[in-house]
């Protein structure tokens, strides 16, 4: 079975906004080269969701994780996306959707953002 991840942001009107999301995409690719790795947005940009499922599905993908960019679990991620989520199912009944946790939420990036706050405010411990 073919796995592929799609790293699902909220998207913005500035392009530059993607820029973070794409580095994350390259260092996927560069430690997994094997495993299929593409963005996709909630709004304002491209590819949808839908859409860069539809594309994965046709280039054989039979399990799909889908990984929020988001910092924290907010009303698009209670309501939206697992409403978003049942009708993806029922399009695509022979494809495994997996949700990933909310990487905002994650300690490994909690304490990032603490050590890169504190880095930038000239705080850093010794």
């Amino acid at each position: 079975m073919t796995t592929a991840l799609i790293l699902f942001a909220h998207g913005a009107r500035d392009p530059e906004w993607a820029e973070p999301m794409r580095r994350v995409q390259a260092a996927i690719r560069q430690q997994r080269p094997g495993v299929p790795v593409e963005l996709a947005f909630l709004e304002f940009m491209a590819p949808t969701l839908p859409d860069c499922i539809a594309a994965l599905v046709a280039g054989g993908a039979r399990k799909i994780v889908i990984m929020p960019m988001f910092i924290a679990r907010g009303g698009h991620l209670k309501r939206d996306v697992p409403e978003l989520l049942d009708k993806l199912r029922a399009a695509h009944p022979d494809v495994e959707f997996s949700l990933g946790s909310v990487v905002g939420e994650q300690e490994i990036v909690v304490q990032a953002m603490a050590t890169a706050t504190l880095e930038v405010a000239g705080l850093r411990l010794a």
